[in-house]
């Protein structure tokens, strides 16, 4: 399964403008009409249905408790493809152009169809974001309240179950989600509270990843969908996943993800940007696992050229004994 071809949906939560203001913002870009639909009242919702009659929609979010209820928008975007993406960056262009901002409450969720997913997929999912979850959350900036009410982590309880009864179905998996065999999922399970939330795959079809901050700048919501898919397609490619939990170390932490990014498959041009935003925030040199050399070592390196000479990364395995230095992208 290429990343491409992975269908997604984006939620992105603003304030500061009217929900009409949000709408007519979405429509300068994807054309259509604006209509307010209003009901329920509690979302307030308003719709924008696009020239390809798609379904763009505006409603209240009662968690953006910052700014009053009128100026609360959150922007649920319709079923969108890989070449949506520069449609959907115009939009958030948009929604920034007129006036829409973010404050720290205010979070983006990215949807992945989940029709490809069987319970083995969904397994190695949960195992590939559980051992690399320290970085991606030190990497996405994630603040101690989302991880602690909103984006939880996932569970050592989870992973060891998947790893004892190897799922092979999504009825097996959902056994193991919710802890009994759940036929009607509702839409406000406590399970939906994490980062990657499973919940989803039987409540709507899909897999939702709620770790985002919000953000107004095209180029990060590009390299969050561009993420999701990469690791769902990971997911969806491999036979199995190691579930051996990955250390944070900050010495190294930029080179660690950077490889990890790699490993994704996220790799040359078509995704440099996504790189280039996904470890900016993120402690260590991206192009050497244990930082540059220092005068005296660069010294040394001139008088033995052989000590200088860098190597490509090794093949990735995740744990922590990848070699000490490679070469950049």
């Amino acid at each position: 399964m290429d990343l491409r071809w992975i269908n997604f949906g984006i939620e992105i939560e603003t304030v500061k403008r009217t929900r009409e203001r949000v709408a007519q913002a979405i429509q300068s870009v994807v054309g259509g009409q604006v209509r307010h639909i209003g009901s329920p009242g509690s979302f307030d919702p308003w719709e924008v249905t696009d020239e390809h009659g798609r379904v763009w929609k505006v409603v209240s979010d009662g968690s953006l408790i910052n700014v009053p209820v009128h100026l609360r928008a959150e922007v649920v975007s319709p079923v969108l493809s890989y070449e949506d993406i520069p449609v959907l960056q115009e939009v958030v262009r948009a929604l920034r152009a007129c006036g829409a901002k973010v404050d720290d409450r205010c979070g983006i969720h990215v949807h992945v169809d989940a029709t490809a997913f069987d319970g083995r997929t969904l397994g190695n999912l949960a195992k590939i974001v559980y051992k690399q979850e320290a970085l991606i959350l030190t990497a996405l900036g994630v603040n101690e309240t989302r991880r602690r009410n909103y984006s939880k982590p996932v569970s050592d309880d989870l992973i060891a179950q998947i790893e004892r009864r190897r799922p092979r179905t999504r009825d097996q998996l959902n056994h193991i989600w919710y802890g009994y065999h759940n036929r009607q999922p509702q839409h406000y399970d406590s399970t939906r509270y994490h980062g990657v939330n499973l919940h989803n795959v039987w409540y709507r079809g899909t897999v939702e990843f709620r770790w985002f901050e919000g953000t107004l700048h095209a180029g990060k919501v590009k390299a969050y969908v561009q993420l999701v898919l990469a690791v769902a397609a990971k997911a969806l490619n491999g036979r199995a996943a190691s579930s051996r939990k990955r250390s944070f170390d900050p010495q190294s932490a930029r080179y660690d993800f950077r490889v990890f990014l790699l490993h994704l498959g996220l790799i040359g041009d078509e995704f440099k940007t996504a790189r280039k935003h996904l470890i900016a925030a993120l402690p260590g040199d991206s192009a050497f696992k244990r930082g540059r050399a220092k005068p005296d070592n660069t010294l040394s390196a001139i008088q033995n050229p052989q000590s200088a000479i860098e190597t490509r990364p090794p093949a990735f395995s995740g744990d922590e004994t990848i070699g000490t230095q490679g070469g950049a992208s």
